[in-house]
């Protein structure tokens, strides 16, 4: 089975990418959800983060307020680093128990992980091919305003904790432009996934 990393940064299109290559064929594991499900009541990390961050970071409905959170964490680098510290192991750990399922499933597969904080986390190292989807700056910023949930700030912000993407791309064994239009970015995934077919 073919493990492949796929990251970017904030809205830089990563997940239209991955969506575009489970179209093709490819077994998709979006990290960010997992990310989400193991911070809900009840999930292996929401405990720890509310002892951690303390009951203000809590919704009415008590689970955790993402916002409020992010607004905590993406001010302070130790408290992000604290934060990926309960919440990346367990995300980890099931992608793993994901990867051994579908490796004994289907041996020739072509297992893809998106992640936007693959590379700063480390766990860009455990695949055998790294896509990272990318676009400028100042997409990424309008993208993710337009997306509602974030001001041009807060964005910023983001952006500016993460590594940035021509870093990244140094990294990647492929790299998709999503700065064009969506036919363009499709002609390049498909072109990747013709790639990776033929290595898996």
């Amino acid at each position: 089975m073919l493990k492949v990393g796929l990251t970017g940064g904030l809205a830089s299109g990563n997940t239209f990418v991955g969506q575009a290559l489970a179209g093709l064929g490819c077994r998709l594991l979006q990290a960010d959800e997992i990310g989400r499900q193991v911070m809900e009541p009840g999930g292996e990390a929401y405990a720890e983060i509310v002892r951690e961050f303390g009951p203000e970071i809590l919704a009415p409905d008590g689970s955790i307020h993402r916002r409020r959170l992010a607004g905590i964490v993406f001010e302070d680098p130790e408290r992000l680093a604290v934060l990926n510290r309960l919440v990346h192991p367990w995300v980890i750990r099931r992608e793993n128990e994901w990867m051994e399922h579908l490796a004994a499933e289907d041996p020739r597969a072509i297992a893809v992980v998106e992640a936007a904080v693959m590379i700063e986390a480390g766990t860009h190292k455990r695949f055998d091919r790294l896509i990272v989807a990318a676009c400028s700056p100042e997409q990424q910023i309008e993208r993710a305003v337009q997306r509602g949930g974030m001001t041009r700030e807060e964005a910023l912000a983001r952006i500016r904790r993460q590594i940035p993407l021509e870093e990244k791309i140094k990294l990647a064994d492929y790299v998709i432009d999503t700065g064009g239009t969506p036919e363009q970015t499709l002609q390049q995934v498909r072109e990747v996934y013709e790639a990776l077919r033929r290595i898996s």
